[in-house]
C-alpha cells in the first residue's frame, strides 16, 4: 500500500496543507497514520475522501457544519454496506438494507435543502432582475432621447 505524505495530498486534492490538517482537527476526516516522528501518512482512500469532501463543499456549496454531517452519514454508510456484506440471513439483511435506505433518506434530505436554498437565491435574482428591467423600460419611456439612440 502506498502512503502520501500531505504536500503530495494537498496537491491531489487542491486543498492546502493547512485545510488538510484543519479539517482533521474537527472530524471532517479521520486522522491518518503517523510515522514515529509524527509525519503525517495519508492512503490512496484518504485523498480520494478527501476529494468527495471537496466536491461536497464545492459543487454542492455547503457549510463546514453540513460537511461534517454529510461526511459522517456518508460514513455511517459505509459502515452499514460493510456490515450488509457480513450478513447471509435474509431477514438480518433487509433489516441492513432498510437501515441504509434510511442514512441515504438523510442523504437525500441535506442535498434537497441545500437545493431549495439554491432555488430560493435564484427566484431572488430573477426578481430583481425583473424590477431592473422593468426600471429600465420605465426610464426609456420617458427618456426622450432613448428614441434617439434606438
Amino acid at each position: 500500500m502506498s502512503l502520501y505524505k500531505i504536500d503530495d495530498v494537498a496537491k491531489e486534492s487542491g486543498l492546502t496543507k493547512r485545510t488538510i490538517r484543519y479539517y482533521e482537527e474537527i472530524g471532517v476526516m479521520p486522522s491518518p497514520q503517523r510515522t514515529d516522528g509524527g509525519t503525517r501518512l495519508y492512503t490512496r482512500e484518504d485523498i480520494d475522501y478527501l476529494k468527495k469532501v471537496v466536491r461536497a463543499k464545492e459543487v454542492l456549496g455547503f457549510s463546514l457544519q453540513e460537511l461534517h454531517t454529510y461526511v459522517a452519514t456518508a460514513d455511517a454508510l459505509n459502515e452499514q454496506r460493510f456490515d450488509y456484506q457480513q450478513t447471509t440471513e435474509v431477514r438480518e439483511r433487509i433489516e441492513k438494507l432498510t437501515t441504509m435506505e434510511t442514512t441515504l433518506d438523510g442523504q437525500l434530505l441535506l442535498l434537497e435543502q441545500k437545493l431549495q436554498s439554491i432555488h430560493a437565491v435564484q427566484t431572488e435574482l430573477e426578481e430583481l432582475r425583473e424590477r431592473v428591467r422593468s426600471g429600465i423600460q420605465k426610464l426609456q419611456a420617458h427618456d426622450p432621447q432613448s428614441d434617439e439612440d434606438g
